[in-house]
């Protein structure tokens, strides 16, 4: 059975999609953008306060589902220009102290919104 997961402490859906989808016990998290979930409004800051904010969102997804970083099995990092990944690894890293999920880093020409960093995960209960 599919149940939608939502939570007041991420960001909103600004599209047809939910925070995230929970079946047979596996979580789908839709990507997350440095939008703070208070005030609506994007975080135009350095990288790795745009990436810090991403990881938050997550978390607060992940835990609407009682669920926490050590559930995550796979990651998808987009970002707008792959000089950035080193910046954006060193936060996403703090994360995953120890057995870190499967994960692939992509460029892509835009984003929504023209942010710099998008991150989605897929977690299991």
């Amino acid at each position: 059975m599919k149940t939608i997961i939502n939570s007041p402490h991420a960001p909103a859906p600004i599209g047809p999609y939910s925070q995230a989808v929970l079946y047979n016990n596996v979580l789908y998290v839709s990507g997350q953008i440095p939008l703070n979930a208070e005030t609506g409004e994007l975080l135009s800051g350095t990288i790795e306060e745009e990436t810090e904010l991403v990881m938050q969102n997550l978390k607060a997804v992940l835990a609407a589902a009682d669920m926490d970083f050590s559930n995550v099995l796979k990651c998808s990092i987009f970002l707008s220009d792959m000089s950035l990944f080193a910046r954006v690894n060193e936060v996403y890293g703090e994360y995953f102290p120890s057995e870190p999920p499967a994960r692939e880093t992509v460029a892509v020409k835009t984003l929504p919104k023209e942010v710099n960093v998008e991150i989605s995960c897929i977690a299991g209960a």
